[in-house]
């Protein structure tokens, strides 16, 4: 048998990036799976996220937002290469660093998460979320973060669309600790939208995976496949009975998920 030690080496290293108003705790159950199987796991807080203590007002672009899991790629060792996941908009942070990095990226997995292509702004999936209006935002509370406009518009959501179109199909325990450990985020559309597109060598070059969550009622299903039909992905995996919050309500069937492509991948 071998050694807990051996096992980990065996492992793939799998960096788990984090959603809007969330942060790395929220990754806790698939993450005790992964390392449970064997992997080195790591789940940055984004800042201004989780426990980084950075205040929002802070935090003025998107790169300033992803900049702990690009400090992170950055500081890996010379050759190894980590299975990267972004859920929601920690998909776009999976893109940027993909863009940068795309050395040290095996693959970037999208969990129902925003995919940008390589041929239009990083905003343009955004833009095309909202414009479609498949996500009621309900008490959803958007606000300007100072009076000249200049930083990102703030966003915080509430206890109604949280439960309804969110955590739907996760326990009262896990919306409670979800509400209690979200902070305000933005979306930061504002500065997306003045940013270049990814490239072909950089983030184009990258292998990706998307999964889609088939009970999701905040990205849902059909903007999902439009995603993928937007940017054909290497392969496409299905979770049945997964709500946006798959890494709360079907984290068994997501860390055998990501298992799998680790496998694969890496």
């Amino acid at each position: 048998m071998a050694s807990p030690a051996s096992e980990a080496a065996s492992g793939s290293h799998i960096v788990l990036v984090h959603g809007a108003c969330h942060g790395g705790w929220s990754w806790f159950k698939v993450a005790t799976r992964l390392r449970s199987a064997g992997h080195r796991v790591s789940t940055p807080d984004l800042a201004a996220s989780g426990v980084d203590p950075t205040p929002l007002c802070e935090v003025p672009t998107f790169r300033d937002y992803t900049k702990p899991l690009l400090d992170l790629l950055e500081s890996l060792p010379a050759g190894e290469k980590v299975i990267l996941v972004g859920h929601s908009l920690g998909g776009i942070s999976v893109a940027l660093a993909s863009e940068m990095f795309p050395e040290k990226v095996a693959a970037a997995v999208f969990l129902a998460g925003f995919m940008p292509d390589h041929s239009s702004p990083p905003s343009y999936v955004l833009d095309k979320f909202v414009e479609g209006r498949t996500l009621d935002w309900m008490d959803t509370e958007f606000k300007p973060q100072d009076p000249e406009g200049k930083l990102p518009t703030s966003m915080l959501f509430g206890p109604l669309v949280t439960r309804a179109s969110f955590y739907q199909l996760c326990s009262p325990e896990d919306l409670t600790l979800g509400r209690s450990l979200m902070r305000v985020g933005s979306m930061f559309v504002e500065d997306l939208r003045l940013q270049q597109p990814y490239t072909e060598a950089g983030y184009g070059s990258v292998r990706k995976v998307y999964i889609v969550c088939k009970e999701d009622h905040a990205i849902v299903e059909r903007f999902q496949r439009w995603m993928i039909e937007n940017y054909p992905v290497d392969e496409v995996k299905e979770i049945d009975g997964a709500d946006h919050m798959a890494l709360l309500s079907k984290p068994a069937e997501l860390a055998r998920c990501l298992a799998d492509i680790a496998e694969t991948y890496a």
